[in-house]
């Protein structure tokens, strides 16, 4: 028997009494608390469960808010028609109900009661297509009805019913808002039931779990065990738990269980650490020695130890040393070969990833601060190209070493740590610098190494066009990682680039969050159906006499995920990315669609406008497209106007040539939005064939308020000139009218006239204006002039 097996023997019986007694004693001393830890879990999670059904209660009224809002109801409540209300409306509304529900399979109804109990409508998602409102709930309109409550919820949940909350709210079917207490008896009652899911489900866990269903009554159960629980759901309704003794007596036995297999494991793993103590310290020294060898194998180690033996064991041993030597100076010759950049003779990006990532941990662990510079080199392709691959080449090298020598005295000169200055890739450097937080010197060597191309870089007594553009990440305020730090100073740099060149810019969190939100519209964009997340706003224009010659159309975006999402927003992202074809074909035929109804409201001439981006006039199939809407709704070309957005730059191909002819030939009004903006220019108005002419409100406002009355002649003049109409945006004072309609703009546009209105509020404006016009009728010029506001 060898010396491990004695141990074994001697020395498991002991430590096992010893774990087995500790258990038992905590057993024993633990238990009340484990008792009292278990009540505290039921309390909360009764209140877990309380929570959920207020969410519950929340949602039964949000939908009755949803449609409330909604255009569905009003229009049922509103239709006289009977039979028309109930199909098509019907219809409608139950569409409506439908697309309230995140689980189409969903349980909702919407009830509609006349105050004498009349079932004015009612439907219900289930499984039964003739579903009818029942008893239970129709004895809750009795209460309701005689009550003096205007809005009340209630939870319905009887034997052998469906269990539902059912909220409920009287509408005056006029004013569709709640009544006056003398009116309820004229209102209609409006209910809406849904099934508590996930509270039912946790109700069913808890039952699961404790193997005691929750009671519900209008009253709190007293307490009479330690183990239960009461919470309040509502006005007279709480929901109380009980679990038996036996459920405790169960989760003792199981912690008798883990605490004698806990015992048993610490037994197992104190002999076994107990045993490699042994073997570590006692064993003869050829174990030692082996063991020696595979700590170096296995890189725990960097050299052998040397044993001090004598004979053959230190021969040995001596010998393994010197040959481990020899393999690790091999091995360093060989990582530095692999880890420096062969053009410029500092480290590559292997080589700094593997110091710096080292660094990063450093300054993590330490609690201390390191920066990153992310450094490029602006215009250094236009000087390789034109002046061949060894300047740049030499360029680079000169470059690398001014920067490290600027880098090198700064911080030699600041008592700090060595940089780590390393070339990541063609024209990328990086600097990572272990310095004190707001000592400046991040800011000493990015202005150092700015200053390196002021008038351009100096290489053999030549200068070049190039400049740089410096990024900076702080770790561990901007990044915990290496990647991520490379990543944020990288983003900072592109800010620095777009801002100007030749320029530093710090990470900051405005960036992130620019970052995060340009990529979660990115994303929402590739996969949103335009249908159900996008609308149409409607702008009129008027002409001197206050009549509404066109509107435009204006896209709207509200996302589930994102919220309201401004054009300014998703119109650049859209194109940057490619993905603007989707919403302009998109707004091409659902304004189409709405301008017969335009039509109906303005006269037969209405001019409907519709805006592109100029990119998608590079596009062979817009001309098709903007056809084939046209015929599908049949309209007239003349009656659609095409205008040009300014996010692109406009570069006159013949591709684009191409498609403003076949639309010009096709009969489309063609304007040029935002003149006087962005690319705009005078040389448009002659490059382009267009009818109309839209100044840009920023222009105007600078115009107006500069009172440059004979420089607003002179434009529209020029307008004139080429036979083209001039529209003014942005008219939001009277001032502005009155300015341009001196200076000779033939049409209006602006808040002043109308704000952008969905189709069927532009209805209500133009009824409105049509009784005004009637009143004003016969009033003198200036009194006619104000009503084109």
């Amino acid at each position: 028997m060898n010396l491990g097996k004695r141990a074994l023997i001697l020395i498991f019986p002991v430590v096992l009494a010893g774990y087995l007694l500790a258990a038992v004693s905590v057993h024993v001393t633990q238990s009340r608390s484990i008792r009292a830890l278990e009540h505290a879990k039921l309390s909360q999670r009764l209140e877990h469960a309380a929570a959920v059904f207020q969410n519950e209660i929340g949602r039964s009224k949000g939908f009755l808010n949803a449609l409330l809002n909604g255009n569905s109801l009003r229009q049922y409540v509103s239709e006289t028609d009977s039979s028309y209300r109930a199909n098509a409306l019907g219809v409608r509304l139950q569409e409506s109900v439908k697309s309230l529900l995140d689980d189409p399979t969903g349980y909702v109804s919407l009830a509609l009661l006349s105050s004498e109990l009349k079932s004015e409508y009612y439907f219900e998602n289930s499984w039964d297509p003739f579903a009818e409102i029942d008893e239970a709930q129709l004895n809750l309109a009795r209460r309701l009805i005689r009550e003096d409550k205007l809005a009340d919820w209630t939870y319905l949940y009887e034997a052998g019913q469906r269990p539902r909350i059912v909220y409920s709210f009287f509408l005056d079917p006029i004013a569709f808002t709640r009544p006056l207490p003398s009116k309820k008896s004229s209102a209609l009652l409006v209910q809406v039931a849904i099934q508590p899911d996930r509270f039912l489900d946790m109700q069913q866990a808890l039952k699961k779990e404790y193997g005691s269903d929750i009671v519900l009554q209008p009253w709190p159960q007293a307490i009479t065990d330690d183990l239960s629980a009461s919470v309040h759901l509502g006005p007279s309704l709480y929901a109380t738990l009980t679990v038996s003794s036996e459920h405790f007596d169960a989760l003792m036995a199981r912690q008798k269980f883990l605490l004698a297999l806990g015992a048993v494991a610490m037994s197992l793993f104190s002999i076994w650490l107990i045993i490699m103590l042994i073997r570590r310290f006692i064993t003869d020294p050829i174990a030692t020695l082996d063991a020696n060898v595979m700590a170096v194998m296995v890189g725990a180690r960097d050299e052998i130890r040397d044993m001090e033996e004598k004979g053959e064991i230190g021969r040995l041993t001596e010998n393994i040393r010197e040959l481990h030597r020899q393999s690790v100076q091999s091995l360093k010759l060989v990582q530095r070969s692999s880890w420096t950049d062969t053009l410029t003779g500092i480290s590559n990006r292997g080589h700094f990833n593997a110091l710096a990532a080292g660094v990063v941990r450093e300054a993590i662990a330490a609690g201390e601060k390191c920066s990153l510079l992310f450094i490029d080199i602006d215009n250094f392709k236009f000087v390789n190209d034109k002046h061949g691959h060894e300047i740049g080449d030499e360029l680079l090298k000169t470059l690398a070493t001014r920067i490290a020598e600027r880098v090198d005295a700064i911080t030699e000169r600041r008592g700090q740590k060595p940089a780590i200055l390393a070339r990541l890739s063609g024209d990328e450097f990086a600097v990572l610098v272990r310095s004190r937080p707001g000592d400046g010197t991040v800011r000493e060597i990015s202005a150092a190494i700015l200053s390196l191309f002021e008038d351009g870089f100096e290489v053999s007594d030549k200068r070049y066009p190039v400049t740089a553009s410096i990024g900076a990440a702080i770790c561990p305020d901007d990044a915990t990682n290496l990647a991520e730090l490379i990543s944020n100073a990288d983003a900072a740099m592109y800010q620095a680039k777009t801002s100007g060149k030749n320029r530093s810019a710090r990470y900051s969190r405005a960036l992130h969050d620019k970052r995060t939100r340009l990529r979660q519209i990115q994303d929402e964009l590739r996969s949103l159906d335009p249908d159900e997340q996008f609308h149409l706003v409607y702008m009129p224009m008027v002409d001197t006499e206050g009549r509404v010659t066109g509107c435009e159309a204006l896209l709207r975006w509200y996302s589930p995920v994102l919220g309201n999402v401004t054009p300014d927003e998703f119109v650049p992202i859209a194109e940057s990315s490619g993905l603007f074809t989707k919403i302009d074909w998109w707004v091409i035929n659902k304004a189409m669609s709405d301008c017969r109804q335009l039509k109906a409201l303005f006269g037969p001439e209405t001019v409907l406008a519709i805006n592109i981006s100029s990119a998608e006039l590079h596009s062979k199939a817009i001309a098709d497209h903007f056809a084939d809407c046209l015929a599908r709704h049949g309209l007239e070309a003349r009656s659609i106007e095409i205008e040009l957005t300014e996010t692109f730059a406009v570069k006159f191909s013949d591709q684009l040539r191409r498609n403003i002819d076949a639309l010009r030939q096709n009969g489309f009004r063609l304007s040029i939005d935002d003149f006087g903006a962005g690319y705009t220019s005078v040389q448009q108005i002659i490059e382009y064939t267009a009818d109309t002419i839209k100044l840009d409100r920023a222009l105007v406002s600078n115009l107006t308020a500069s009172q440059s009355l004979p420089v607003l002649k002179a434009l529209i003049a020029l307008c004139h000139a080429k036979d083209v109409a001039v529209v003014g945006e942005g008219i939001d004072t009277p001032e502005k009218l009155s300015m341009l309609t001196a200076a000779g703009c033939d049409l209006f546009q602006g808040y002043l006239i109308s704000k952008p209105l969905p189709i069927e509020d532009l209805a209500i404006w133009a009824l409105t204006r049509t009784a005004r016009y009637a009143h004003d009728d016969g009033q003198d010029d200036h009194h006619g002039r104000q009503a084109i506001a």
